[in-house]
């Protein structure tokens, strides 16, 4: 059975972006990006809103642009090799391989994929993680913490969920970014 982790760039004060919608404060250097590329071996599918997908939508082809270095290449390859799910209701088509639009996000297939699967999930950006989690099906956050106050924004987590949460893991980067991985207490 996969794990559902909800992981992502926040900023000191828990946005995922500003008022703005700006985000930079934690964009990952080499050493950074090299840490969650191995994470990403774990993944077997991408749960994405079509806001994220869009993002994220970059790896179908960041190897054919020039002058890449590995890490970037070696992360395009982990995310086209998993399977993504987007939910949307405007999202007419998608450009990338392995990707399938559902459109609209039903916990218990959600739950039905995570039984069936021997790798874990994602799911990805702040409104599509925060059904998962009034849900009850995140088992994992992962979060990126930068260097940066961003005073407002889309926060991580929803408003009025709480959670008794347990440290698995943590670590420092060169760039001031802290990774922490909680398991969820059920």
């Amino acid at each position: 059975m996969g794990k559902l982790i909800y992981s992502m760039i926040t900023s000191l004060d828990g946005y995922v972006s500003d008022e703005n919608g700006d985000y930079g404060w934690g964009a990952p250097d080499e050493e950074s990006h090299t840490f969650v590329n191995e994470h990403m071996r774990s993944i077997g599918t991408y749960l994405y809103g079509r806001r994220m997908y869009e993002t994220m939508v970059f790896w179908e082809t960041a190897h054919t642009l020039p002058d890449q270095p590995p890490f970037i290449l070696e992360c395009a390859k982990v995310w086209q090799a998993a399977d993504k799910v987007v939910y949307s209701t405007t999202l007419e088509e998608v450009s990338s391989g392995r990707t399938r639009i559902e459109r609209a996000f039903d916990p218990e297939r959600v739950r039905e994929l995570k039984a069936a699967s021997d790798r874990d999930l994602t799911v990805d950006g702040p409104n599509l993680a925060a059904q998962a989690i009034r849900a009850g099906l995140v088992d994992e956050f992962q979060l990126f913490v930068g260097p940066a106050v961003a005073g407002g924004g889309v926060p991580f987590f929803p408003a009025g969920v709480r959670a008794d949460l347990e440290l698995l893991d943590e670590r420092r980067f060169g760039n001031g970014v802290i990774f922490l991985r909680y398991g969820v207490g059920r």
